[in-house]
């Protein structure tokens, strides 16, 4: 960049760090609180079109609601020289896209790390009301000590806006990771997102997605309509249980799958903490989840606390071949003609009590004839 610029006589572009189909993302300073920053800026042939702009304006105005260590944080937005502009947070390191074409798949402890870190950000804001709807592995950037941050919330919806039987003909999203229902033009909701994650959690711990095409429209015929490959015959490390937790993810149905980010999240965690056992984890109750501390990624910070989860429930074989009536009955147990004393004792006294009175009622009697 042969001569820095100015934008609002305040943030100074550095360097260019990406580019996407709207904008271009610059590392830059912000000169009056002396910090990086990272801004996007709309792209010069989509500044002139109102609807672009208002989009451009959606995406800064829902992420900056938006409070959580894995979620970018949005500061500013500003408009210079005919030119929209988002200031966010600057996050050293590389998307997860980079990563995965750097290095391949991932160790399964990793992936999984990373992904409860994902559901962390994005369950947050299914709980705020919305639905990310472009979840991928660009869109997650990682610090060089495995910090996990979700952006570019530029097509999320607001839940309150959604309607069941909504049907666009543009669908927005990336092909790869969109799910079966944005896929044929449906309405988005939380579980989208959740089908998402589940493809990029396959694509970690195998090192390719489940559906590959020449065209969008092939992939999104064969996120509706095809099962995917199993990732054990492409990752044999990948447990039966894990298999059954991807499987349900990526269903077809939406209520096939987990709700929302938050509890597919815990259900990692469950499976964690069981060391890859073969029972699948049993759904827990929903609530807020948080980012985990990794063994790998530093030292713990007061933003890698975790919610404990539900441990899984694995069945047991019963203490006593007695039916579970006859061995929790201490009555039973010691008395097998199972006469009930107690109750035969108070019937006597009753009985006392009662023929107790007749002499009574007989000097009543006599006393006034």
């Amino acid at each position: 960049m042969p001569d820095p610029i100015l934008l609002n006589n305040r943030y100074k572009l550095e360097e260019r760090l990406g580019t996407g189909g709207m904008s271009v993302v610059y590392r830059a300073s912000d000169l009056m609180l002396e910090r990086n920053v990272a801004i996007k800026i709309l792209r010069e042939n989509f500044s002139g079109d109102p609807d672009f702009r208002e989009r451009f304006r959606q995406e800064a105005k829902a992420a900056a609601n938006l409070t959580h260590p894995n979620i970018v944080t949005i500061h500013d937005f500003g408009l210079d020289s005919n030119r929209l502009f988002i200031v966010m947070e600057y996050v050293p390191g590389m998307h997860l896209k980079g990563i995965l074409q750097r290095h391949g798949r991932l160790p399964i402890e990793e992936a999984i790390s990373l992904m409860v870190q994902a559901c962390a950000g994005v369950g947050y804001a299914h709980r705020a009301g919305l639905v990310h709807c472009d979840i991928k592995p660009h869109n997650m950037l990682i610090t060089p000590d495995k910090r996990l941050k979700v952006t570019d919330f530029g097509i999320a919806r607001a839940l309150a806006s959604i309607q069941p039987e909504e049907k666009s003909d543009i669908v927005w999203g990336s092909p790869q990771y969109f799910s079966p229902e944005q896929a044929g033009g449906g309405p988005p909701s939380p579980a989208s997102d959740v089908y998402s994650l589940g493809i990029i959690l396959y694509e970690l711990m195998t090192g390719r997605l489940p559906f590959i095409a020449d065209s969008p429209t092939e992939l999104a015929r064969m996120h509706r309509d095809e099962p995917p490959p199993s990732p054990r015959a492409l990752n044999p490390s990948i447990s039966p249980a894990l298999e059954q937790i991807l499987f349900k993810v990526l269903s077809k149905e939406p209520s096939a799958r987990y709700r929302t980010a938050d509890q597919f999240g815990r259900v990692l965690i469950s499976f964690t903490d069981q060391n890859h056992s073969t029972t699948l984890p049993v759904e827990p109750e929903a609530g807020a989840l948080t980012s985990p501390s990794l063994p790998f990624a530093g030292p713990t910070t007061a933003s890698s606390t975790v919610v404990s989860p539900r441990l899984p429930y694995t069945r047991q074989a019963p203490a006593s071949p007695l039916p579970p009536k006859a061995a929790a009955d201490p009555i039973s147990e010691n008395n097998p003609l199972d006469i009930d004393w107690m109750t035969i004792s108070l019937a006597l006294l009753a009985l006392i009590a009662v023929g107790g009175l007749i002499p009574f009622y007989l000097w009543v009697y006599f006393l006034f004839p």
